[in-house]
Parts: structure tokens; C-alpha cells; sequence
């Protein structure tokens, strides 16, 4: 069964990208949403299109067709963008929003599409990165749970610092293709060889992911998250998430240093909503 829904994480605190860089200057519009901490609106490239048009476009030439935008109660800028009386009037892509009403976690931002997702498998993503559009549509082929396995030296020649993917989780996969759980921080030197694979918060989950992330004990910072509750619906549930593996970049926009290479990058892909 395809899926055609996907979930945009976009209600983080964006608390990097809030912290001012002397190296790393933005023009005031850049500016303006780095200060709010809205890393899925910060204009990027010549046109001045927010980091989530593309992300919504790469949706859309994956084969999606509904987007669930999680966002903060204070995020109204979202909603004009994409609203009936808004600039912007996707017809490619249906976009909704759910409202986490407070920052509790990536796993508990997934609770609160919930409501719209009507029992149906999805995707999820986060609103700072913008994924390979190719991975995206395989992704969305398979049966769910599934999620790709990105390569760290792949991540890292796409220009993601090698000491940023220190704080990505690493996937412990058998050798039959399937999750058999996730590390936390194991250690940079584990990222980075040749056979490491390294979980970038894609996912294509069912809805026993539902039951996990309420269940998933508070982390130390007392949110619920969404690693945490894959590891406990993989040992507490029996989920069988399904991998592939992946040699590709991932583009981060998770500090003020990443909006000039993210913009470069994004140079020459067309947007269409």
C-alpha cells in the first residue's frame, strides 16, 4: 500500500538557529525568522522562498499528496502562507495543520497529527531538513514501518558537519535489512565508519507508532521522543521496522552557518506547489 500523507515536524523552538553567528550573516528577512526560531520559514536562495516551499514541493515530486504541518499556536505565518487568502495556493499538495501546543517532544508532535491522519500510514520528517526526493518516493512504496539508513560519510560530503552528526542516533540493523534498535550519541568515531548508518528523523510509520510515543517513558528533558518511542515499539510492542540503505546528502538548516550553503544548494531546484 502507498502512502500519500506525510508529517512536517516545523514547531521545534529553533533555539541554534536563534543564537546570533558574527560569521554567518542573514539579510533582514533571514534574520526575522532566525530570531523567532522558525528555521522552516527562513528564506533561502534568489527567489526569497521559505526553507518549507521546498520541502513541500519535494513532497509533492515524491508522489505525496496531503501534508500535516505541526506547528507552534503562535505560528499564524504558516497558515497565511499556505491558507485561501495567502500567497501561496498548493495544488499539488493539500496542507494541513495540527498544533502542539507546547514543546514536548518530537513524539509527542506526532500525537498531535493524530487526529488527521485517520488510522492511514505516513510519513514523517522534520521542517529543518530537506530530504532526497528519490528517498522520499521509495520510502512511501513500502509497507510500514520503514525508514531509510543514511550513510554518515555520504551525510557528511553533503556538507553536515561531522561533529553535528555526533547527536544523531545510529541504527543497529540485522542483516536481514531489519531495525534492531537505535543508539544515542555512541560516539562520533562509531558515525563515521564505512558500514555506520545513521537515522535522520524519516520515517514511515503505522498506527501502532500511536501507542508508543504515549507509552514512551519522559526522556531527561521530559519530552517524548520519537527514536525513544521506535526503540519501545520495537522492544515493547514487536514492531518490525523495515530499512534501506542510503548514500546520499541530506541538507540541515538548523543554524544561522547553514543558510548560505542551504541556499546555494537549493540554487536550482524548481519549486512547484
Amino acid at each position: 500500500m502507498s502512502t500519500t500523507r506525510a508529517v512536517v515536524l516545523a514547531r521545534g523552538l529553533g533555539t541554534r538557529m536563534r543564537e546570533v553567528d558574527p560569521s554567518a550573516p542573514l539579510d533582514a528577512a533571514q534574520a526575522a525568522m532566525a530570531q523567532a526560531g522558525m528555521k522552516s520559514m527562513v528564506p533561502v536562495g534568489a527567489s526569497g522562498r521559505p526553507f518549507l516551499d521546498y520541502i513541500l514541493s519535494g513532497l509533492a515530486d515524491a508522489g505525496f499528496t496531503e501534508a500535516v504541518l505541526v506547528i507552534a499556536p503562535e505560528h499564524a505565518l504558516v497558515r497565511e502562507r499556505y491558507g485561501s487568502m495567502g500567497p501561496v495556493r498548493p495544488t499539488r499538495i493539500r496542507v494541513m495543520y495540527a498544533v502542539q501546543q507546547k514543546p514536548l517532544g518530537t513524539a509527542d508532535a506526532v500525537l498531535a497529527a493524530e487526529p488527521l491522519l485517520g488510522g492511514q500510514q505516513f510519513v514523517v520528517l522534520n521542517g529543518d531538513n530537506y530530504y532526497p526526493v528519490d528517498v522520499m518516493a521509495q520510502l512511501r512504496l513500502l509497507p510500514a514501518p520503514a525508514l531509510p539508513a543514511f550513510q554518515a560519510a555520504a551525510l557528511v560530503a553533503g556538507g553536515i558537519p561531522a561533529e553535528r552528526i555526533a547527536s544523531y542516533a545510529t541504527l543497529d540493523i540485522a542483516e536481514d535489512g531489519h531495525l534492531r534498535g537505535i543508539s544515542e550519541k555512541p560516539g562520533e568515531g562509531a558515525r563515521l565508519q564505512p558500514r555506520a548508518r545513521i537515522s535522520m528523523n524519516l520515517w514511515l510509520f503505522d498506527r501502532e507508532i500511536f501507542r508508543a510515543c504515549r507509552e514512551v517513558p519522559l526522556s531527561r528533558r521530559n519530552e517524548r521522543e520519537l527514536p525513544e518511542a521506535v526503540r519501545w515499539a520495537i522492544d515493547r510492542l514487536g514492531s518490525t521496522f523495515h530499512t534501506f540503505p542510503v548514500a546520499a546528502p541530506v541538507l540541515d538548516l538548523s543554524r544561522r552557518a547553514d543558510v548560505a550553503a542551504v541556499a546555494e544548494r537549493l540554487g536550482k531546484v524548481e519549486v512547484s506547489l
